[in-house]
């Protein structure tokens, strides 16, 4: 049988509870053992080092390390800069469901505070009083980005020279059981819906403008992410050598979604190198032929770069009018990846060569065809033991079996 608690090395007189993460910290004086449990194990040490057996002093436990806010607050001037704009707005509206821990020291930001958290939060997520807000509050699925936020945050602060003496003996706080309590709801788009197929990615083409036809098409093609096909620059585009270079990504407001700037790389860092097959071609010179003087992007209304909102009302209106069952613009990237695998005859290398991912696993997530290979694969043993005959003579016999409740 394990141990409820156990010795903290380096520490005498302190124990863990494993179960609640609390610090449980002995002293005997004149032959009396105290004892007395603490969220940290900085305040079991003071404890420790401070108690006199008289226990009506209730002197307050010095705090040595600086709040979670503090911190952030910090972050957000030594690291921030290094950031994309983008994702420092994305932090920003995550912190705002981590600042109720804002106060909290780093010292007392245990387990057990984050578990009263994740409960506190799913609570109101799950509340009719959340529901009632509406448009602009969408469902709740999850709290993983604000959990991977909290880890990022603590990384750092471990990391960073101005919080070393504080930090070296902390510990994240954060444990696989917290993802499991994080959990609200399934998501409403299944995984299947996210990955468009061949003749319904035609269907919504056919159902757009020719410019976001063109857009959606190349979009397809080169299984791009929409800020970099809606980036591509004419002076990265060589029709003679037949290949075109993603080097490029638009960087919409986060409110707005209107245009804000063009990032000079995409979201792995690397340019991607894309051969010009005559359908590419065709739309490609199409697009150049409605070139506007003074402008670099090769998709453009009157020589000014496409805003996010434009697109998704072009996009949006198409998949209703054609019926199909795919939502969003990364719907295209996710198919693209998944015929790639399919046809392309080289797995994974395929799906990377055609998306640019670095990671086999990110690549697997998009392209997975389990669900298919699965239903093909046992449509083929049917007609396998259909050709062996032997599906006939068992059903031919079925009929001689005398069930059991009838035998005597």
């Amino acid at each position: 049988m394990s141990k409820r608690r156990i010795n903290v090395p380096k520490h005498p007189g302190i124990r863990k509870d494993v179960v609640t993460g609390r610090y449980q910290a002995l002293k005997k004086i004149k032959g009396k053992q105290y004892s007395e449990t603490f969220e940290s194990i900085r305040d079991a040490i003071h404890w420790r080092n401070t108690f006199d057996g008289d226990r009506s002093k209730t002197a307050e436990v010095v705090k040595t390390t600086s709040t979670l806010r503090h911190v952030w607050n910090r972050m957000k001037v030594l690291h921030f800069p290094s950031l994309e704009l983008s994702t420092q707005r994305i932090w920003e509206r995550r912190w705002e469901h981590l600042s109720d821990l804002g106060d909290h020291h780093m010292e007392e930001i245990t387990s057990t505070v984050i578990n009263r958290w994740v409960e506190r939060k799913k609570k109101y997520y799950s509340s009719e009083e959340y529901k009632a807000k509406g448009r602009g509050c969408a469902g709740r699925c999850n709290l993983y980005n604000e959990l991977n936020l909290f880890n990022t945050i603590f990384n750092w602060y471990k990391a960073e020279d101005e919080f070393e003496t504080e930090s070296s003996d902390l510990f994240t706080p954060i444990r696989p059981r917290h993802k499991k309590m994080a959990f609200i709801r399934e998501p409403t788009v299944k995984p299947e819906q996210k990955k468009i197929t061949v003749d319904a990615a035609f269907k919504f083409f056919s159902a757009l403008p020719e410019l976001y036809a063109d857009l959606a098409m190349l979009q397809f093609f080169v299984a791009g992410r929409i800020g970099e096909t809606a980036g591509i620059q004419i002076s990265n585009i060589y029709l003679e050598e037949e290949y075109l270079m993603i080097k490029d990504s638009i960087s919409w407001c986060n409110t707005s979604k209107m245009f804000e700037y063009l990032k000079p790389y995409p979201k792995n860092k690397e340019p991607r190198r894309v051969h010009l097959h005559p359908w590419l071609r065709e739309i490609v010179e199409r697009r150049l032929r409605a070139q506007k003087k003074g402008c670099n992007f090769l998709f453009h209304v009157d020589g000014k770069p496409l805003n996010y909102c434009t697109i998704q009302v072009n996009y949006r209106g198409a998949q209703s009018r054609s019926g199909i069952p795919y939502r969003g613009t990364h719907c295209l990237r996710h198919g693209m990846a998944t015929l790639a695998r399919r046809v392309g005859g080289m797995g994974l290398d395929s799906v990377i060569a055609m998306t640019g991912h670095k990671d086999l696993k990110l690549a697997d997530h998009y392209s997975k065809i389990d669900g298919e290979v699965q239903k093909e694969t046992s449509l083929k043993i049917v007609e396998h033991i259909k050709s062996l005959g032997l599906h006939d003579e068992t059903a031919s016999e079925a009929a001689n079996v005398i069930p059991l409740r009838r035998a005597k």
